[in-house]
C-alpha cells in the first residue's frame, strides 16, 4: 500500500501535472473570446513550433518540471537546428496540448463525480450539470462507487505524467548531431584528464628526480660550495614544479577556462640548466626557429624533452648528455642521448617512455626509445602541421 501511494509523496508528480496544465491557460483565454472554436489554439501552435527558439523554451520547461533534479534527463535545451527538429517540436506542442486537455478534464470532472456519488449516497439528488449522473436515484449503495473516480484520478495524474515525460524525451531529446557533439565534448574531457595526468607526471616527476639527485650528490660531495649550488637548484626546480601544479589545479577548478601559460620549447633553457645543476654534462644544440613553432608542437616538445632528461637523471645519474633540437622541413626533431651505465632490460619500459610515445602519436608524429650504439636514445619527430 505504501509503495502504491509513493508517487503522491513525490514532488515530481505535481510538477508534471503543472506542466500539463500550462497549455490549458492559453485555451482558457481563447474560450473566453470564442467558445465555438476551441481548436484554434492547436492550429496556431503549428507555425509557432517552427521557430527555433520555441524548442529551447520547451526544453527548459520540460527539464525544470518533468525531470527536476536529474543530471541527464535526455531532454535538449538547444534551439531547432534542422527541419526535423522543427517538425518534432510542432508534434510535441500538439501532443502536449492534447494530453493537457485530458489532464484538465480528469482533474476537474473525476473529483466532481466522486462528490456527486457521495451526495447521492447521502440521499441528495445529483447535480444536473454532470452527464450520466443526473438520472441517478439517491441510494446508499452509491457510497461503494465513490472511491472509483478518485482511483481513476490517481491513475490519470501519475500515468499522464509518465507519458508526457516519455514523449518529451522522444520529441525534445537531442538530435543525432547534438548527440555527436556531446560525445565529442565528453571525449575532449577524457583527453584533457589524460593530458593533465601526463602533465603532473612529467612536471612533478622531473622536480622530484632533480631534488633527489641533487641532495644525494651534495651529501656525497661534502663540499659547502657544491651543496649551496645544489640547494639553489632544488629550490628553483621546486618553484617551477609548484607553478605547474598551481596551473593544473586551476584548470581542474575552472573546467571552462582554456589551458594557457604552459611551458614551451622556448623555455627549454630552464630544463638544461636544471640537468646541469644536477651534475649532468649537457651538450645542447638547437637549430631552427623555435619561437615560430605551433603552440601544441612546442608544448608537447617541451614535455618530451623534460621526460627524457628526467629519465637520464633517474636511471643514469650525472652522465654526459647530448641534446639535439632541430626545426626544418616542416618537422621538429628532438634527440637525447646518454651513455648506458649498465644493461637495461628491454627498450621503452616505464610510464614516462610510454608518455613520450603517446605525446608524439597525438600530434601525428613518432618516437623511438632504446639502446643505440652503446647509448640510450630518445628520439621524437613531430610534424609542424
Amino acid at each position: 500500500m505504501v509503495r502504491f501511494l509513493r508517487p503522491l509523496l513525490r514532488g515530481t508528480t505535481y510538477t508534471r501535472l503543472l506542466h500539463l496544465w500550462v497549455p490549458m491557460l492559453i485555451v482558457s483565454v481563447w474560450l473566453f473570446i470564442d467558445m465555438s472554436t476551441p481548436w484554434v489554439p492547436a492550429l496556431v501552435l503549428a507555425p509557432v513550433g517552427l521557430l527555433p527558439a520555441v524548442r529551447h523554451g520547451e526544453g527548459v520547461q520540460a527539464r525544470l518540471l518533468l525531470t527536476p533534479g536529474e543530471a541527464e534527463p535526455g531532454i535538449s535545451e538547444a534551439p531547432s537546428a534542422t527541419w526535423r527538429d522543427r517538425l518534432r517540436t510542432v508534434l510535441w506542442l500538439e501532443l502536449r496540448m492534447l494530453l493537457g486537455a485530458v489532464a484538465m478534464f480528469a482533474t476537474v470532472w473525476l473529483p466532481a463525480t466522486a462528490f456527486e456519488l457521495a451526495r447521492c449516497a447521502w440521499g441528495h439528488a445529483p447535480s444536473p450539470e454532470l452527464p450520466l449522473l443526473d438520472a441517478l436515484p439517491p441510494h446508499p449503495a452509491w457510497a461503494l462507487l465513490t472511491p472509483l473516480p478518485l482511483l481513476a484520478l490517481y491513475g490519470a495524474v501519475v500515468g499522464l505524467g509518465e507519458l508526457i515525460t516519455a514523449c518529451a524525451r522522444r520529441l525534445l531529446g537531442p538530435s543525432a548531431a547534438e548527440r555527436l557533439a556531446a560525445l565529442e565534448e565528453r571525449t575532449e574531457q577524457l583527453l584533457e584528464r589524460t593530458r593533465i595526468a601526463r602533465e603532473l607526471h612529467d612536471s612533478i616527476g622531473h622536480a622530484l628526480t632533480v631534488a633527489v639527485v641533487q641532495a644525494g650528490a651534495a651529501r656525497a660531495a661534502g663540499d659547502p660550495g657544491f651543496t649551496e649550488r645544489a640547494l639553489d637548484a632544488i629550490e628553483e626546480t621546486g618553484r617551477a614544479a609548484l607553478e605547474d601544479l598551481e596551473r593544473v589545479l586551476g584548470v581542474l577548478r575552472e573546467s571552462e577556462r582554456p589551458v594557457s601559460a604552459r611551458p614551451t620549447l622556448a623555455d627549454a633553457g630552464r630544463l638544461l640548466e636544471s640537468a646541469r645543476a644536477s651534475g649532468a654534462k649537457v651538450d645542447a644544440e638547437v637549430t631552427g626557429p623555435l619561437a615560430a613553432l605551433p603552440g601544441p608542437v612546442s608544448r608537447e616538445g617541451y614535455r618530451i624533452l623534460q621526460e627524457a632528461l628526467t629519465n637520464v637523471l633517474r636511471h643514469a645519474g650525472a652522465v654526459p648528455v647530448r641534446v639535439r633540437v632541430a626545426v626544418s622541413d616542416g618537422l621538429l626533431a628532438l634527440e637525447v642521448r646518454n651513455p648506458l651505465p649498465a644493461p637495461i632490460p628491454g627498450p621503452g619500459r616505464g610510464s614516462g617512455l610510454r608518455g613520450i610515445r603517446e605525446r608524439a602519436a597525438l600530434l601525428g608524429g613518432s618516437a623511438r626509445t632504446g639502446p643505440d650504439e652503446g647509448d640510450w636514445q630518445v628520439r621524437a619527430e613531430l610534424p609542424l602541421r
